[in-house]
């Protein structure tokens, strides 16, 4: 063992280790050619190993940049004497500075900026003494910096449309998600993101609870001993759940017999309530174990994927995925209360969906659509979903095929994706519920193969347009913006340390304070007008939504109650028990899912809903309230100019105002998404009385009881029910504008006289560190001014990358690369 090992695990505060290391004679460069195995052997505790692994990254990470860059010491007593540095370069304002911006080499540069920039400001947080309320202040700002927030993409299908095999092809892991077999399908929500722990293919599965699984079983047991007429397909939906997992004799056993513990040896995790991990070398070794939790295959037992809730696969070394997640959704929700609670948060939360199906039937494939309008509302109005891409898969299964040569094979495949995408766009043009949610420039249509370019057969991105929604991908990780927003905090901080250390605060403090104070009485005066607009405009739409509920929810609710056709009569005594037991809710198998209090509530949402995308819109760049949060500033920039001396804490002052806007706009964000659902939600509310008399009766006249139950409550209810629901989004409405000024008030006067009231020459010397930390940021403010504009947001992606304005075939020069499957 030498210093190196020794001083590493010490700074690592992993000091009670060293004799265990010096016992298995590790030195400097056997640390370096530690793998997972050896770790685990090292280290006994999952924390203690997860821990180590990151440091070890982070060293190796810090080490191969030090190969391209200068050795620049830290000269505070903060920073390791002689530790090695990036050299990052300095402003970006000619073009040699420009050109500066871009020295610092290696796939992982941002990576290994932030790395540094947190290990810098995890020692000054070390550094500073508690007991002052300046450094408690401090201490605090440094745990509140911007952390990673993934971009979620929800990709939909039917079974066999080919979306396992579309995420294996985009990410590059030809084995990863099993797909290809007629008779199975993919039964979880399947998270895939980036492993950036280690090497290892690894799973994360997340059970359902006990109790969720008890409540199932005892709704299986009603349903299947349920007098009246069988509904067929529901009845073997609950039979093959039950067979999958506990294979035959389940019939003769009752619910608490099969929660016998017994029948969970192989899983112990879902007794505990606890998260089940997998780890493979490769990626067909993972997919092999996650098959038995993912997969639903016909007449196969022993099978767990009923009581798995979300499984997260992680996989190394891809930068694709490196702030992206994609999401392997089912289409309309789940019969379980836990995974059916999970599908509506994650769905509401993608930014981007991918619709996919088959090529040959794109324009009018009926589950597709289905899927589309059945979630618009979640994901527009109830989410964060800026664009919809609908991708056409097996492209090449075409008449290409009869082609004599291959110029006429391509030009008889352009000509077909391009009257495919035609078809489709007016399909889309015919949806006025997706309309309501999603303007026409936020759908684009895909053509792919991912058969044929996992092979490297493809010809060029016209012909087959997986490599376009690679990029797409590439740029939801480029425009992410977390990591200058942690750099750029970071600056702020380390600028009002340096400022309170230096003595500054003399003399004019107190007219930048009364100037500062003043500017922000008026933006907060600014900003009071347009929610006040905007709340008398909901009031306005929802008084028209409550006349029309109360003229219209009898004929609606009959409408339901009483439908025609196939479903008719006493075929509907099953759907309508599932109904009022799942409190107005019912996944049927194969079919949509049954919403009723969504349509009794559909007259209110209906009044709101261009409003709603008005005031809230999705696309970023726009902002909530006609952006006048995002126009929100102290003037701070021409405040430096008057007050030079406080230019340290007014550049503190300018990252605070930046970071408290980025945290109201994601609060809006997910605060919108629970007024929104909250018109469905009271609707639910005040219908849970008449569920659960409804749920009660049995033998004869059920279904007729039932009906009676539901009339006789919406009959009696709808004067106040509707109203209820009004007034009740008004108050969370009124409500969010009071947190939006009460935190914008209180966070920037915290900040106001705390910098620029306080001077304390105590403070350790960190001036090295903040000038690393202010050229980092310059090169990440440098990256971000560069990039084209179709970076700067995923919405300009259309523009950029879609060929829909193509006027003829693809040139021979467009050639695709089968990806390297690492």
């Amino acid at each position: 063992m030498d210093d190196f090992v020794r001083n590493k695990l010490t700074e690592w505060g992993l000091s009670e280790w060293i004799d265990r290391f010096k016992d298995e004679g590790i030195d400097k460069e056997s640390l370096y050619c530690l793998n997972d195995h050896d770790i685990e052997q090292l280290f006994p505790k999952v924390g203690l190993r997860a821990i180590f692994r990151k440091k070890l990254q982070l060293l190796k990470e810090h080490e191969a940049a030090a190969d391209f860059t200068q050795v620049q010491p830290s000269t505070s007593h903060t920073g390791d004497k002689g530790k090695k540095k990036l050299d990052p370069q300095g402003e970006c304002q000619s073009p040699t500075t420009k050109r500066q911006c871009d020295t610092v080499p290696g796939e992982n540069s941002e990576e290994i900026i932030l790395g540094e920039v947190t290990e810098i400001m995890e020692k000054v947080r070390q550094n500073i003494q508690q007991g002052k309320t300046f450094n408690t202040f401090l201490t605090d700002k440094i745990r509140d910096l911007e952390t990673d927030k993934r971009e979620l993409v929800g990709v939909f299908g039917k079974t066999g449309a080919g979306k396992s095999s579309l995420i294996n092809a985009v990410i590059g892991e030809e084995n990863l998600l099993p797909s290809g077999s007629g008779s199975a399908c993919t039964s979880a929500m399947i998270k895939v993101e980036a492993n950036v722990d280690n090497q290892n293919y690894e799973a994360e599965i997340e059970f359902i609870t006990k109790e969720d699984w008890r409540e199932e079983l005892w709704n299986f047991d009603k349903f299947l001993k349920e007098d009246g007429c069988d509904d067929g397909d529901d009845d073997d939906e609950y039979r093959e759940k039950l067979s999958a997992l506990y294979g035959g004799g389940w019939e003769d056993k009752s619910p608490d017999e099969l929660m016998d513990k017994n029948y969970f040896r192989e899983i112990p995790e879902f007794l505990r309530s606890e998260k089940k991990m997998l780890t493979g070398k490769s990626a067909e070794d993972l997919s092999e174990k996650l098959i038995q939790y993912t997969r639903r295959e016909k007449d196969r037992q022993g099978c767990y994927w009923p009581l798995v809730k979300c499984v997260t696969v992680k996989v190394p070394n891809k930068k694709l995925l490196q702030h992206v997640t994609l999401v392997d959704l089912p289409g309309n929700g789940d019969c379980n209360k836990g995974r059916d609670e999970m599908w509506k948060k994650l769905v509401a939360s993608c930014s981007t969906v991918w619709i996919v199906t088959e090529m040959n039937r794109a324009a009018d494939e009926k589950e597709a659509w289905e899927i589309l309008e059945s979630a618009c509302s979640l994901m527009g109005n109830g989410g964060e979903c800026q664009q919809i891409h609908f991708i056409c898969t097996k492209s090449d299964l075409t008449e290409v095929s009869k082609a004599r040569s291959t110029d006429e094979a391509r030009n008889l495949r352009f000509k077909e994706n391009e009257q495919t995408k035609k078809d489709v766009r007016n399909n889309f043009n015919q949806r006025k519920k997706i309309q309501k949610h999603f303007e026409q420039d936020r759908f684009t249509v895909f053509m792919v193969s991912s058969k044929e370019f996992l092979q490297g057969k493809c010809l060029n991105t016209d012909e087959n347009e997986i490599p376009k929604l690679q990029k797409f991908l590439q740029e939801l990780n480029d425009c992410h913006s977390e990591n200058l927003n942690y750099v750029s905090g970071a600056h702020g901080i380390l600028s009002l340390i340096e400022g309170a250390r230096s003595g500054q605060v003399t003399g004019k403090n107190g007219d930048v304070c009364t100037a500062l104070e003043e500017s922000m009485r008026l933006q907060l005066d600014k900003i009071r007008k347009p929610i006040k607009d905007a709340y008398e405009a909901f009031e306005k739409c929802l008084s028209e939504g409550v006349k029309n509920s109360k003229d219209s929810c009898e004929k609606t609710l009959k409408s339901f109650l009483y439908p025609k056709g196939k479903g008719a009569g006493s075929a509907f005594h099953k759907t309508l028990k599932c109904v009022v037991v799942n409190n107005g809710t019912h996944k049927p198998k194969k079919k949509k899912q049954i919403n009723l209090n969504a349509k009794l509530a559909s007259w209110l949402t209906d009044s709101i809903d261009e409003e709603f995308k008005k005031t809230f819109p999705n696309d970023r760049r726009c902002g909530p309230f006609n952006g006048v949060i995002s126009e929100f500033s102290l003037d701070t920039q021409g405040l430096i100019q008057k007050y030079k001396d406080f230019e340290l804490q007014l550049t503190f002052l300018k990252t605070e105002e930046e970071k408290i806007k980025t945290k109201l706009h994601n609060i809006i964000r997910d605060k919108k998404k629970t007024i929104y659902s909250s018109l469905t939600e009271l609707i639910k509310n005040s219908m849970q009385e008449c569920y659960k008399r409804a749920a009660e009766f049995r033998g004869k006249d059920t279904l007729k009881n039932m009906r009676d139950t539901l009339e006789t409550h919406v009959c009696d209810s709808k004067n106040t029910m509707f109203e209820n629901a009004k007034d009740d989004m008004l108050a969370q409405l009124n409500q969010l504008k009071e947190n939006i000024l009460k935190t914008l008030e209180e966070t920037m006067q915290t900040s106001i006289e705390l910098s620029l009231k306080t001077d304390d020459a105590a403070l350790p010397d960190f001036t090295t560190e903040l000038e690393m930390v202010k050229k980092y940021h310059n090169i990440l403010k440098c990256r971000a001014v560069k990039r084209p504009a179709s970076m700067s947001s995923p919405l300009a992606f259309k523009e950029s990358h879609s060929s829909e304005t193509n006027t003829g075939p693809p040139g021979p020069t467009d050639a695709l690369q089968k990806p390297e499957l690492t």
